[in-house]
């Protein structure tokens, strides 16, 4: 087991023991097991997996942010974290939609940026909530 803090800029979202993590990452999904070497890796917009003693795998949407491994605990810090549950499937798919609209409009590079990590949000929100949810989408 190893120790794991998962923070939003909103409140914990998770604090304890936990088995395995795979966290998005600039460098593609990324595995995390008890004793695991000392990183730090920027967070992309995704799909975070983790698995609690004793429980399911379970999954969240997460942002921007941060992976800090160091003497076998976990830190994550990241803008936003959802539980499915959480997720509300007609906001998120309205964000993508407006995301890709403006996409195709002409801004800065800044601008484009930003538009495109609010695609990358919506997309992963709904990403997330369909796993869990599959009846209803």
């Amino acid at each position: 087991m190893m120790k794991v803090s998962i923070y939003s800029a909103e409140d914990i979202f998770y604090e304890g023991e936990c088995e395995s993590l795979i966290v998005p990452t600039t460098d593609g999904q990324y595995g995390i097991l008890p004793n695991h070497c000392d990183i730090i890796a920027a967070i992309t917009p995704g799909e975070l997996q983790y698995k609690l003693p004793g429980e399911e795998k379970k999954l969240a949407a997460v942002s921007e942010g941060l992976l800090k491994v160091e003497n076998g605990n976990v830190l994550i810090l990241v803008d936003t974290a959802e539980r499915p549950e959480e997720i509300d499937a007609n906001r998120a798919k309205m964000a993508a939609d407006a995301a890709r609209e403006e996409m195709l409009q002409k801004h800065s590079r800044v601008e484009y940026r930003s538009i495109q990590a609010q695609l990358a949000r919506a997309i992963s929100r709904l990403s997330v909530r369909e796993h869990v949810f599959k009846d209803e989408m």
